[in-house]
Formats: structure tokens, sequence, C-alpha cells
């Protein structure tokens, strides 16, 4: 095994697009033979910054040659980035713009850079679905994350941009997790106007809330109205294999977006950099793409 250290530090492992993350990331050391330790910060930007800040106070002979971070707020920890670059460790941020990475780049000769997937195109891939499945306009209940997370505001805001005047919108907010989506819909659920609410799609910022929508409407006593709860499409986002896409085909849910573990790809430029000393631009995209296809979504019958 080579002689390199990581520290990949992840939102939560409550999530399966996160534990995807985790695994591309492990898989990815063991095909090039570095170490890689797996860090999880239970949703907490103080957490995440706390595990990370001690890591790269260890002495040089314990701290990690990189860092890759996909980050729980929306700063992406700038001060923890200049504090990690000081210290002579690369710096690898996952799914955000982070603004600072382009001023450290240029009073810094160590690694700083990013990875993700346009957020935004992602939120309008979502839109086109749902155009795909209501070409005549309707009503969606849209499971978003938290409203300060950057990640659900592009996503909103390609969605937003792309949906018709034709179709409208229904937010509500959960914290990425089936549990939290769950706990927003039956607060909803709870509302008096909310059962006569003529909803044709929901749509989640992610697979698990999507999931988590469902079992919400599968908890309705009254059976008629869960049956028409759980006729309607769902779609969600992240397309991990094991969950998302697996979802798809078993019929739970009727679309998902697919967007690659980017954990692995930086961990390889990282080391690509560190022991080949190739070059990356600020920020590199990874494509994201509808599953199924956009033309193989059928219109919904009401």
């Amino acid at each position: 095994m080579r002689n390199i250290r990581f520290l990949v530090s992840l939102i939560t492992n409550d999530n399966d697009f996160q534990i995807e993350q985790s695994n591309a990331a492990q898989e990815t050391a063991r095909k090039l033979g570095v170490a890689a330790q797996i860090q999880f910060a239970d949703n907490d930007a103080i957490t995440q910054s706390t595990q990370i800040l001690r890591a790269v106070q260890t002495s040089e002979k314990e701290r990690p040659h990189g860092i890759v971070l996909e980050p729980v707020g929306a700063t992406a920890l700038p001060q923890v980035a200049r504090a990690a670059l000081d210290a002579g460790i690369g710096w690898a941020v996952l799914n955000r713009d982070a603004s600072y990475i382009t001023e450290l780049r240029r009073t810094s000769k160590i690694p700083i850079f990013g990875v993700s997937h346009d957020q935004i195109e992602v939120g309008r891939i979502a839109g086109y679905q749902c155009i795909a499945l209501l070409p005549r306009g309707g009503s969606i209940l849209y499971i978003a994350g938290a409203s300060q997370n950057i990640v659900a505001r592009e996503r909103e805001m390609g969605l937003r941009e792309t949906l018709p005047k034709n179709i409208q919108l229904t937010t509500l907010r959960g914290q990425w997790t089936e549990e939290s989506a769950t706990r927003a819909v039956r607060s909803w659920l709870s509302l008096s106007t909310s059962r006569k609410a003529a909803i044709d799609i929901v749509l989640s910022q992610n697979d698990a809330m999507a999931i988590g929508a469902r079992k919400a409407f599968q908890e309705l006593k009254d059976e008629s109205e869960r049956e028409r709860w759980l006729a309607i499409p769902y779609l969600g986002c992240d397309g991990v294999p094991k969950t998302g896409q697996s979802w798809v085909r078993s019929g739970l849910l009727t679309a998902t977006i697919v967007t690659p573990p980017t954990a692995g790809q930086a961990l390889e430029m990282l080391i690509d950099i560190l022991e080949n000393k190739r070059s990356y631009p600020d920020r590199v995209f990874t494509a994201a793409s509808s599953m199924p296809a956009l033309d193989k979504l059928a219109p919904r019958t009401k």
C-alpha cells in the first residue's frame, strides 16, 4: 500500500447517497492502494468542522495528505480549508460551489478543487420529468432539503425555471432522510386543506425522502384516500443502484435522477495531483441523467 492517507468527511450515514459516497471512496482507496478514513458529521456543520480540524492538527506523521469534504453547511468551511492548506493538506470539495477555491488557488501550491454535479441541471431534469408526466399541467407536492442548503436551493432553482406556469408546486422541507420526509408529510396531512389537495405528483429532492413521503401516505386509515395517494407518481433523485434505481424497477418510484458518486473521483484526482503533479480546473462536473429516459415517461392519466 502507498503511504498516502486521506480523510473523507461526509454529511450523514442516514442517507443512501452518502453511503454510496463512502463506498465509492473506500473502493477507490482499495484500488489505488491508499488509506482512506471515512467520517460522518451527523448533519451538523460544527461536528464536521471539529472532526476535520482534529485531523489537521495531529502530528505530521498522522495527519492526512488530503481531505475530501461533502459539506453540511452552505459555506463549505473556508477557515478549515485554509488551515488544511497551511498544514500542507490537499482539499477537495464535493457537490458545492465553494467560492473560496479560486481565491485560495491563487495563493497556495497545495491542491484544492471541487467535484460536483450541476445541481441546477439536476433540478431542470426533474422539471423535464414532471413535464413529460403532466403535459397538460397539474400540481406537485415537492419535498425539498433545508432551505439554507445550497444543493436544495440550486435543485429548486433549476426546477422552477423549467416548469411551465400550468404546473404548481406545494413545497415541504425535509433533511435528506426518509424519516424527515415522513414527518413533514404527516404534518402537512394534519392540515384541513391537505386532504382535498389535487396533487398529481410527489417529487422529492432525493430518493430517500420520496420513500419517506410514500410511508406517510401508507399510514392513512381511509383506504380510498390511501390508494389515491399511493397511485400517483413518486419521483426522486440520486439513483443509487441498490435503492433509487431498485425502487424504480420495483415501481415504488416512477423515476429518479442518477447522480453518480463524486467521492471516488475526487480521491483519484488528489492522488493524481500529489503523485503526477497533474493540474485540474477549479471545479469538475459529473453528468446526471433521468431513469428511465425522459422519452420513456408516459403522460399521467387522471
